[in-house]
């Protein structure tokens, strides 16, 4: 588990709360080490497992002002039937205004000066690649997440609602939605979603970094063919095109006329999910998330596999 500050930084728009989280375990318990949730006075999101342990944890946390270390027997202290024991964190948002990309080592009993033995545990992390125990000494040691990747979803019709829908909970994964109006969109939309609205969405390109990735699936067959065409021309890491064989069958015609070579306009896909699932938009939405997830699985194993390359 890591710590996500784009999550946390939305939760604390919604008021000052406490983060429990599991930093240690010994024998038998319901949730890992790194399951966390956050506690406000009237409702909590995430789960330590559940029963009278996160019952006891949520009034804890609620009266809790400073960070602090709460070890327990779940047996003798809690009545449950798991027979070990957890460390649990409490950490009040305030903790979290500044959180820099890597390890994130901090105190949880008060001690300013940083033991010897979190010290060596980070530089094994950093020079090695050697994942820290997450509770050393009284210090609580998780990784920063890392940048979420980007999607862009360009269409509020029957499809774009079932991959938002399939998509948003993800980790690690902001989703960027375009269309022409707001009554396109539903009422509400999940946290990790950003409503872009304009009378031609094409115009919105110039905003997606170059390293995302893009779903067309307008309703309209120009905006669509503009999209592919500016998309082209500003880059990206994958994109995805909703159509039959003849209609990529002419967009690859019109797209060759506005100057684009063969190579690069085979990097779209199309038609995107698997036919043999059907063409219900959550049939779509469920084969195009599948891809999707395969496709950002092996990136961000490359990019680790980088990482560890330069460190060796």
């Amino acid at each position: 588990m890591s710590i996500d500050p784009e999550a946390l930084a939305r939760a604390r728009s919604r008021g000052p709360f406490v983060r429990v989280v599991v930093a240690e375990v010994r024998g038998s318990a319901p949730r890992e080490p790194g399951a966390a949730m956050l506690v406000w006075p009237d409702r909590v999101e995430g789960t330590i497992g559940g029963g009278r342990l996160e019952y006891e944890a949520i009034a804890r946390a609620r009266a809790t002002h400073a960070p602090r270390l709460e070890r327990i027997a779940l047996g003798p202290a809690m009545g449950q039937c798991c027979g070990g024991a957890v460390a649990l964190a409490y950490e009040p948002s305030a903790g979290f205004a500044a959180l820099e990309p890597g390890w994130h080592a901090r105190p949880l009993d008060g001690g300013a000066q940083m033991p010897m033995s979190v010290r060596r545990a980070l530089a094994r992390a950093r020079d090695r690649g050697e994942r820290p125990a997450m509770l050393i000494d009284g210090w609580l040691i998780e990784e920063v997440a890392r940048t979420p990747d980007e999607l862009w979803i360009w269409g509020a019709g029957h499809v774009g609602r079932a991959l938002v829908n399939v998509l948003s909970p993800l980790p690690d994964l902001r989703i960027c939605w375009a269309d022409t109006d707001a009554a396109r969109f539903p009422e509400s939309l999940p946290d990790p979603v950003t409503q872009l609205i304009a009378e031609n969405p094409a115009d919105l390109v110039s905003l997606a970094p170059v390293t995302a990735r893009h779903l067309i699936l307008t309703y309209s067959h120009a905006l669509d063919l503009e999209l592919c065409h500016r998309l082209l021309t500003r880059g990206f890491a994958a994109c995805g095109l909703i159509g039959s064989a003849t209609k990529w069958a002419r967009f690859r015609h019109r797209l060759r006329d506005l100057g684009h070579t063969d190579a690069q306009i085979l990097r779209i896909a199309c038609p995107i999910g698997d036919p043999t699932l059907g063409k219900a938009p959550q049939a779509i939405a469920i084969s195009v998330g599948a891809a999707l997830l395969r496709d950002l699985c092996a990136s961000r194993a490359d990019q680790a596999a980088a990482r560890e390359e330069r460190t060796a």
